[in-house]
Order: structure tokens, then C-alpha cells, then sequence
């Protein structure tokens, strides 16, 4: 059943979230071929890429003065568990740099006259990592530091960092902000990504040596939050009014549908098929592994439902011209901090019934099991940096965090 996000009508460019979708699932199997080689490579293969870009994948969250469809984030989040299901590297991928044509739309609009002015194909990645050395100088900032997990980093020319501003008065506090910059003012360590799962995603390290920034090239944490955005005058539609980090954080978090969506499929498939040889014991027959199976897909189903449900209503809010309550955003992010490990539980679950065959590297279960534990490595998976954020706002506080 379609969901209520996919009943928007056609974009500008006369796509519509229903072809978006099903453009996005007819790719699951060669994404699923390619996966191995992504693993490997540590790198989203540039086909992919290609493909996506010809698909119009990235523009779901770009503003329509830019080429983009300017869509309910749900299209993009549904598109975004399709392809994981094929490839959790590509899905999450996708995910981080397919909504940074959001962030982007933020900017000043000199910073996107010079990022898209000349292709509005032009992609971006990032780091939010606040690693970076900011200095002050007329006009804006010089930035050095190195920065990790640059996801997708090879396939972009302009990359997103973060730092921290050091404050020009002394009874003022530091200023958390996103800095931009082109290809030809940071190198890439194509040698530091080796990790255990989400190999493919391709997440360098970003290295940046003492270079200007123009203050209208960076993004202030505060205006994200405040939904106060410098881009809002240009990019005027209710979809940039809302709090970016809703956006981003669901961005880490949408992947790991696919990949347990994969993950459920592959218990199946071994189910099917596997008799212990040691106690003659039939796969297909196991209720204890028909148990985690079925609640496996019943949670993931559930999961989905509160994702829909959160950007409708956000998109509601912004709709109407409404302030989104604070206790509701706490409680939208606490839930996105829940996803991974969630689902990452249910996929142990499964892998404790599945017997030897599932432990080789060939089988079809160890790929995205792997990815979902790799996945709740992200600051923004942890539900432990939420919980006092949704307490504060459940009490009507104030909350500490203002990634919200």
C-alpha cells in the first residue's frame, strides 16, 4: 500500500514520489550485485552514482530554483530504505548526501550561487565533527583540521565541515557552525576508512590546511535550530522551515530499515533451505526462528509507520506556518536515536538461530548484520545523548542539546 507521503503531486520537473519509489526499487538488484565490490572498493561504485543522479535521486530535497523536486522528506526517506535494502553502504550514503541539497538550500544564497550557479548537479559531503581550527579574519574565518567520516566524499566537490567559532568577546561562548568549501581547498585520506561494516559508504577523512572561508560560506548551528535560515528568503517553501537536524538525523538512521529489511529476507532464504547436520533439526520448522523472524518484520513495519508519521506531521507544522512544540521535536529525535540499535537487536535475534552457515562471509545475512552494528556508531544513533533532551522538554525545560 502506497504510503500517505507518496499521494504529493507531481513535481515542476513532472516526476512524481510514486515513479521516484519505483525507480529506487527496480535498482535493488543491481545494487545487490555491485555490493560486494562496494565493500571492497570502500567506495560507492561511480555507475551507482550515475544512475542516481539519472534517476533524480538528489534533487528530491532541492530547492525547485536549483533543478530539485523540493518533496515531503518521506519520498526521500522511502527511496532511501529501498536502495539500503540492496546495499546498506549505498542506502546510507544516499541518505547523507542526498540531504545535504537541504542544508545547502540554508546557505546564503551567494554560497549556493557558487555551488550549483553553473551544475545543479553538484553534490556535497560532510563532516560535522566540531574538530576544526577557526580563526578570525575580515570577511569571515581561516579553518584548518582534520575531519573523519566524510561519507561519499570522493563523489563531491564541496564538502560541509564543522567547528566551533571562538568568540570575539569574552563574556560571549563559542558558536557551533558548518563551514563550506570547494574540492580544490581540502585533500582526501582515501587510507583511513577500514572498519567492519558500512565499508561502502566510503566515509574518508577530510583534511583541510589553513584556508579562507567567507562568512557567507558557513551555516550557523543556532539559525538551523531557531529554523532562521539566511536561505529561507530565497528558498521560501514550507519544506525549508523546518529544524534541519530533523532532517539530518533521520538521514543516519533511514538506512538501517534496508538493511533489516535484507536482513529478514536473508533469514528467510536460509530458513528455507537449512537442515542442522548434527541433530537433523528442519529451519523451516523452528518457531523459536519463526518468533524472531515475524517480530523482526512486525517492528520494522512499525518503525517505518513512526517515521511517516513524523514527517507529516512536521510538514503539517510547516505547512500551516506553525511553531513545531519543542517536546515534539525531543521526542521526534529521541525516537530517530532508537532505530539502529533496535534494529541491529532484531538482527542478532535472527543470526543466533541461523546455525554455522550464517557466520561465513558468504552468506547473505552477514553483510547487513555487520552494517546495522556499524551504523549505531553514530553520535546520532544513541539514544543515551536524547533521553535528558526529551525529559527537559516532557518538563517544558529548556533542552541542553540544540541539534533538534
Amino acid at each position: 500500500m502506497a504510503s500517505a507521503a507518496l499521494s504529493h503531486p507531481a513535481s515542476a520537473a513532472g516526476v512524481t514520489p510514486e515513479e521516484l519509489v519505483a525507480r529506487a526499487r527496480a535498482m535493488i538488484p543491481a545494487l545487490k550485485a555491485r555490493a560486494a565490490r562496494c565493500v571492497s572498493e570502500r567506495d560507492v561504485p561511480t555507475e551507482t552514482i550515475r544512475e542516481f543522479h539519472e534517476a533524480g535521486f538528489f534533487r528530491i530535497l532541492q530547492p525547485r530554483r536549483w533543478g530539485g523536486y523540493e518533496m515531503n522528506p518521506n519520498v526521500f526517506f522511502d527511496v532511501q530504505k529501498a536502495l539500503a535494502e540492496g546495499c546498506m553502504s549505498t542506502g546510507w550514503m544516499f541518505g547523507v548526501v542526498g540531504c545535504h541539497p537541504y542544508e545547502l538550500a540554508l546557505f546564503h544564497d551567494e554560497a549556493q550561487q557558487e555551488v550549483w550557479g553553473k551544475d545543479t548537479s553538484t553534490l556535497a559531503s560532510s563532516s560535522y565533527q566540531p574538530v576544526g581550527k577557526v580563526t578570525h579574519v575580515e570577511g569571515g574565518f581561516r579553518l584548518s583540521g582534520r575531519w573523519g567520516f566524510s561519507t561519499g566524499s570522493v563523489h563531491c566537490d564541496w564538502v560541509l565541515l564543522g567547528a566551533m567559532v571562538p568568540p570575539k568577546e569574552e563574556d560571549q561562548g563559542p558558536e557551533m557552525r558548518t563551514f563550506l568549501l570547494p574540492r580544490s581547498d581540502y585533500a582526501i585520506d582515501r587510507d583511513a576508512w577500514h572498519v567492519f561494516g558500512l565499508q561502502g559508504t566510503g566515509s574518508h577523512d577530510v583534511i583541510v590546511d589553513d584556508v579562507f572561508v567567507p562568512d557567507y560560506r558557513t551555516h550557523r548551528a543556532m539559525d538551523g535550530f531557531l529554523c532562521t535560515n539566511p536561505g529561507q528568503s530565497e528558498n521560501d517553501a514550507p519544506l525549508f522551515t523546518l529544524p534541519w537536524a530533523q532532517v539530518f538525523v533521520r538521514s543516519v538512521s533511514t538506512a538501517a530499515f534496508g538493511g533489516a529489511r535484507a536482513a529478514v529476507n536473508a533469514a528467510i532464504e536460509i530458513m528455507q533451505s537449512r537442515v542442522s547436520t548434527n541433530t537433523g533439526k528442519v529451519a523451516k520448522a523452528d518457531p523459536i526462528l519463526h518468533a524472531a523472524i515475524a517480530k523482526a518484520h512486525a517492528q520494522i513495519l512499525e518503525m517505518e509507520t513512526t517515521l511517516r508519521i513524523t514527517f507529516d506531521e512536521l510538514m503539517g507544522y510547516a505547512t500551516r506556518g506553525e511553531t513545531i512544540p519543542m517536546e515534539k521535536r525531543a521526542l521526534f529525535a529521541y525516537n530517530s536515536s532508537t532505530v539502529v540499535r533496535r534494529l541491529a537487536d532484531l538482527a542478532d535475534e535472527m543470526m543466533q538461530l541461523l546455525g554455522g552457515r550464517a557466520i561465513y562471509m558468504t552468506s547473505p545475512i552477514i553483510q547487513p548484520w555487520l552494517d546495522l552494528h556499524a551504523g549505531r556508531a553514530h553520535v546520532a544513533n544513541d539514544p543515551n545523548n536524547r533521553s535528558s533532551d526529551l525529559i527537559a522538554a516532557m518538563l517544558g525545560e529548556a533542552p541542553a542539546n540544540n541539534f533538534l
